[in-house]
């Protein structure tokens, strides 16, 4: 199995978290074909966050949350953003998948990176391995997995609702501060815009 987070996540309770991870996990090992995303409930309609549009039940008797994806959209528009909540689309948040699923998608949006990967297997573990690697890396274009696979192929995608993990994204400063201030630290402290090392302090102890 192989699990990835687009962003940098905290999630309050834990427990919550990992149960349904593990669902997710479950789920994935019988549909080896199918890549899992687990998405968060929109607050705002966000535009640097990846978007999933909910289809039909999954089908499998293992999960009733499970849908399968009509639609994944990467950093929309602030316009395409809105919609998106109002058609009650979620947040991308985690992706879980078997790596033949991910393998396999891979394949599907990107055969010429699949292709340039696999002429290479026969370097693997010899030494020629290094620098056949390291020029391979020198020669393809740069990818986004978001905007280049999950965007493409949302039929190869099913997504579970997370629920009741009080999740935070904390990729930038502008959202550490903005959690600070649901959270009402800058008041209780005094804080201003300008105390840029005290709201760093602050921050580490509402992350903590």
């Amino acid at each position: 199995m192989s699990p990835s987070s687009p962003r940098i996540t905290i999630f309050s309770d834990d427990d919550a978290f990992v149960r349904q991870i593990d669902s997710a996990y479950a789920l994935a090992a019988i549909q080896t074909e199918v890549v899992f995303l687990l998405s968060i409930t929109p607050e705002t309609p966000e535009v640097e966050y990846g978007w999933i549009e909910p289809d039909a039940p999954l089908g499998n008797p293992s999960s009733n949350s499970a849908c399968r994806v009509s639609g994944f959209w990467e950093k929309p528009n602030q316009t395409l953003a809105s919609a998106l909540m109002e058609r009650g689309c979620l947040w991308n948040s985690f992706v879980i998948g078997h790596v033949y699923a991910f393998l396999n998608l891979v394949r599907h949006t990107l055969p010429d990176l699949a292709a340039s990967f696999e002429s290479i297997r026969e370097s693997f573990f010899t030494m020629a391995e290094p620098a056949t690697v390291r020029h391979l890396y020198s020669v393809i274009h740069a990818t986004s997995f978001s905007e280049d696979v999950l965007s493409v192929r949302p039929d190869r995608l099913a997504v579970l609702r997370g629920t009741g993990l009080g999740w935070s994204d904390l990729g930038e400063p502008s959202r550490v501060l903005s959690i600070l201030d649901r959270k009402n630290v800058g008041k209780e402290q005094g804080l201003k815009p300008d105390h840029g090392e005290r709201w760093c302090a602050a921050a580490e102890t509402v992350v903590e």
